[in-house]
């Protein structure tokens, strides 16, 4: 009984939390839009995807593989959530493969990271020679280049390149630093307000519903 009970308290605080992760990347796209309204680019024609692809060969650009043999996604080098406070605007937004969206997201949801500044630099910056063998990521990329000299050297490569994508759009490199200086705290915020009023409404709405069953019985 007192497992099921730890799961079910497990999962509504995980609920809570979707809901609360989600009203943040509601607010992060509409921020995005706001922001880059009048930049000459839009993220969402075919002029961007088109660039991007084209500036890195039509392949990922963390582990290079060609995006024609493999499932490519639409990827924000910062994530869209409280900690990277990523936005959906030209010069964050890129292709990927899907393994490697899916291997960023560890440094993507740290609060703190020890190897970089940003998730996408502390992702190409596990090259097994700072962290604990047991490093999930640092496998990830010894599965993929399992020569240590040829690893350290496509990440630092790869590094580079996505840094170079970014310079490319100097709209964005003007307004990324008060972003990075302002959003998270506000994101923190809106993410714990939102659990207490989430919190607040269940407990209401229970309560409504009791006094309404007791009038029936």
């Amino acid at each position: 009984m007192k497992d099921s009970t730890s799961q079910l308290r497990t999962a509504t605080r995980r609920a809570k939390s979707d809901v609360a992760n989600k009203l943040v990347s509601m607010f992060l796209h509409e921020l995005s839009r706001r922001i880059s309204l009048k930049w000459p680019i839009k993220v969402d024609g075919e002029e961007y995807g088109e660039f991007v692809r084209r500036l890195f060969n039509n392949r990922c650009p963390y582990c290079s593989c060609d995006l024609a043999e493999t499932v490519s996604v639409i990827e924000h080098l910062d994530g869209m959530n409280r900690y990277r406070a990523g936005l959906h605007v030209p010069g964050n937004v890129l292709v990927a493969c899907r393994r490697c969206n899916s291997e960023k997201r560890r440094d993507d949801s740290l609060r703190a990271l020890s190897l970089a500044r940003s998730g996408w630099e502390s992702f190409l910056s596990h090259d097994g020679t700072r962290c604990a063998s047991s490093c999930p990521t640092c496998q990830y990329w010894r599965s993929l280049w399992a020569d240590e000299t040829e690893r350290r050297s496509r990440l630092a490569e790869n590094l580079e390149r996505v840094r170079s994508f970014r310079r490319a759009f100097s709209e964005f490199e003007q307004v990324l630093p008060s972003l990075q200086e302002m959003l998270p705290g506000l994101l923190t915020k809106l993410y714990s307000d939102c659990q207490i009023f989430a919190e607040a409404e269940i407990k209401s709405v229970l309560e409504r519903f009791e006094r309404i069953a007791a009038t029936k019985t």
